[in-house]
């Protein structure tokens, strides 16, 4: 890469004034000053339920001055302001030349702590650092509307009745109570019914060192300080869904964090996953240890904890802010990606998935028996039936990727006892398939929704405009894409591995011979000799969408490609028009459909590139693996705190653009941005477990740019190790197992796919695992 566009000095601000904090189903989105006033997506969220719409702190009517406002962690908050005293000068005119603003002259600093569990705690403090004593009003105002999360910004639909009662309910405790209930109607293609909900919020005010008084949205406290007097007051946001009050969880200066079952759920998963070190040094290093470690909080940081399926089985969120709920290929994802830093996330996913397969044939959720969910909305929209996403079903890929995430599991654990119980589930998904994705009998996996107010969309591009010809027109459903194909190809070759060590062999005969016969029905239908590539899929006709895009990367990962054509598809990948030099875009900038601002037509996704990162690894192909990584470790370098969003734009890295854009409303934490770093790790170290042999197998090819790091306590099966890899100066690389746990056999050896690694190769590479300290 030309140095002129090194990113050292790059940092990327947000791309709006919004912040975030949260927690299981909770979520407060404040502007930059720390405050809820007005404006759409923004208050606090419970069950993407809009609880509070206005939020903010005025002193004698008029806003407090921000000093210092961030993020302690993902679920906390501290901001401190100050405010100009009545009469800042004693009496005296202020003399206005020099330096010294007259507020800081006598300052009233007003401190508040946010921390966020279920419910909101806060604590509220003021000091009057000035040498006069000071007396003001203090006003909360709030108000709530209980919008679902896509009324914020666009027309509502619900229309329920609000009460709001005050009262004192103690010695010292005061509460305003906001309760809201609606019912709705609904009659979509034959399910009927009657649905109501009932949610409030609950503003519960102790230790207030001065009596409040409420009246019209406004909460006001009489202050009267003397100098360097304080007052203090907690405030408790509590919420209520369903009629069930949610816990807030902290108490009384809580901001450091507590004992809590979420903080112990936290702390337990960071302590046990893998984690990362790397000597310090002029190279990418720090970026890459930084985006590792961030990514592991952000997936503790979106854990559903009403979703768990025990302490070391749980499931995440897609993203916040707008995916605060289950979706199922993101999680599985996510859960597969992330499998590096332990399986955790994979039982859990798994277990909980499970548990919405689909089971009857309802056209208005495009659900039929065996298919798996593609989202579980909580808001009011779903739960009144506005929509039919409290359980939507119009995913093909859940369905597919579902059994591939069992046998990863089954990879990285070796545990017959954990699978057993997901083999059922698996094997469903692969017969909704064969029954229903298969539309025509031509033997291709397809979509087309059923439902009224389905996806239109429904593979892994499922954006209403994704899939477009090479003329640039809208491609009409039902369309066959490649990547499913190469899902359910990996799905039941994986899931025949499976099932023959569980002594299932005649299932393990026949799912294999599926899958050898899709791969050879695969070449014909779908590659492009010209092109060198893989057409984006079959139209409704079964021609050929000649476009080029991404998906072609998702068949080279699952081996669905003939050997012969996996380089000039990995070369592809990498020409110009689809490598942006921050990644691998969704659609090719030659395009006449290309728009490096689209969500799926040119912008650059990074769990892409961390599927990308395994398939130029699968191949051998570490020249590729390594571009590909060096330019999303950049791009991470850009980001705020190293965090990768949901997407960014597609724009060619050059003189012109030395840095991409945000997407408009990306998610940020987004789960498989996060899980796709620990990919791109994986790949570069040619790690491919199998706890079944008690087996690590690794083939680490590090870059200049990355050349020392450790991994810690890596598990496999029962076993665990610590392993240090390095570059040597002939550019070879290196390792040293420094501590092994239980049994488990640390093997060095290529990839069997590999089109660069010879026979010498691999015998060199075995015997020297046998080696001391090997």
């Amino acid at each position: 890469m030309d140095e002129t566009y090194e990113t050292c000095l790059i940092r990327l601000r947000p791309r709006d004034d919004v912040v975030y904090i949260s927690q299981n189903r909770s979520v407060l989105a404040t502007g930059r000053d720390g405050f809820v006033d007005g404006g759409p997506e923004r208050g606090l969220f419970v069950h993407q339920t809009r609880l509070l719409s206005r939020y903010r702190y005025l002193v004698d009517g008029q806003p407090p001055q921000p000093q210092a406002l961030s993020n302690v962690e993902q679920h906390s908050w501290l901001g401190y302001y100050i405010t100009r005293p009545p009469d800042p000068c004693g009496g005296d005119q202020c003399n206005t030349l020099g330096p010294g603003d007259p507020t800081a002259r006598g300052t009233v600093e007003l401190r508040i702590s946010r921390v966020l569990g279920d419910g909101l705690h806060e604590d509220v403090d003021l000091t009057n650092f000035g040498q006069r004593s000071v007396a003001f009003t203090l006003q909360l105002d709030l108000d709530a509307d209980f919008a679902d999360k896509d009324e914020t910004a666009g027309r509502r639909q619900q229309d329920g009745r609000i009460s709001r009662t005050w009262r004192r309910v103690g010695e010292g405790v005061w509460e305003l109570n906001l309760d809201y209930r609606e019912e709705h109607s609904y009659d979509h293609q034959g399910n009927a019914g009657v649905a109501r909900i009932h949610r409030g919020v609950r503003i519960h005010i102790e230790r207030a060192d001065s009596a409040p008084a409420y009246e019209r949205g406004q909460i006001r406290f009489p202050i009267e300080l003397a100098p360097h007097g304080i007052w203090h007051s907690c405030i408790n946001v509590v919420p209520i869904i369903e009629g069930r009050v949610l816990p807030v969880l902290y108490p009384c200066r809580a901001l450091a964090g507590t004992h809590n079952d979420y903080d112990r759920c936290r702390q337990r998963f960071l302590r046990e996953s893998t984690a990362f070190a790397a000597p310090t040094s002029r190279t990418l290093s720090h970026v890459v240890i930084g985006t590792l470690e961030q990514a592991r909080r952000d997936l503790a940081a979106l854990r559903l904890h009403d979703l768990d399926q025990g302490e070391r089985a749980w499931t995440v969120a897609a993203g916040l802010p707008g995916y605060l709920g289950l979706f199922g290929r993101d999680t599985l994802t996510a859960a597969w990606q992330a499998a590096l830093i332990g399986p955790e996330l994979m039982r859990g996913t798994l277990a909980e998935l499970s548990r919405w397969q689909g089971s009857e044939v309802n056209d208005w959720r495009d659900e039929q028996p065996g298919k798996m969910l593609h989202q579980a909305d909580t808001g009011p929209l779903a739960s009144l039936g506005f929509n039919p996403l409290a359980r939507y079903y119009g995913s093909i890929t859940t369905s597919g990727f579902y059994p591939v995430v069992v046998s990863e599991l089954w990879h990285w654990t070796g545990d017959k006892e954990l699978i057993r119980p997901l083999i059922g589930p698996a094997l469903k998904g692969l017969r909704w398939l064969d029954e229903y994705g298969d539309l025509d009998g031509y033997g291709f996996y397809e979509y087309l929704t059923r439902s009224e107010q389905g996806l239109k969309h429904q593979a892994w591009k499922d954006s209403g405009d994704a899939i477009v010809h090479e003329d640039g027109s809208a491609a009409q459903p039902p369309i066959a894409t490649c990547e499913e194909q190469g899902f359910v190809y990996l799905a039941k070759l994986h899931q025949s591995e499976v099932l023959w060590w569980l002594d299932e062999k005649a299932q393990a005969r026949r799912l294999y011979a599926e899958a050898e016969e899709l791969k050879k029905r695969f070449h014909d239908a779908f590659w492009m000799e010209e092109e060198g590539f893989l057409a984006l899929g079959l139209d409704a006709h079964k021609r050929q969408i000649s476009s080029i895009g991404s998906n072609a990367g998702h068949c080279l990962a699952t081996a669905v490609v003939d050997q012969q054509a996996a380089r000039r598809i990995a070369d592809r990948l990498l020409e110009d028009d689809l490598f942006s030099g921050w990644g691998v875009r969704t659609l090719s900038s030659r395009h006449p459909a290309y728009d490096p601002f689209s969500y799926h037509r040119g912008s650059v996704w990074p769990v892409e590139q961390g599927t990308f990162a395994i398939a130029f690894q699968r191949y051998g192909l570490h020249g590729h693996l390594q571009r590909l990584c060096h330019a999303l470790f950049e791009a991470a370098a850009i980001f705020d705190a190293f965090r990768l969003p949901e997407v960014f734009s597609g724009h060619q890295r050059d003189a012109d653009h030395p840095f991409p854009a945000h997407y408009p409303g990306a998610n940020a934490p987004q789960a498989w941005s996060a899980s796709a770093v620990f990919c791109l790790l994986q790949a570069l170290l040619g790690l491919y477990p199998y706890a079944p042999l008690d087996v690590l197998l690794i083939d680490p090819h590090l870059p200049e740019w990355l050349p020392e790091i450790t991994l810690q306590k890596l598990r496999v099966g029962s076993g665990a190790t610590t392993i240090r890899f390095y570059r040597r100066q002939d550019g070879s690389s290196g390792y040293e197992v420094l501590e092994k746990w239980g049994t488990l056999h640390v093997v060095r050896q290529p990839s069997p796919r590999s089109l660069t690694a010879t026979f010498a190769e691999r015998l060199s590479d075995a015997l020297s695992s046998l080696l001391p300290g090997r």
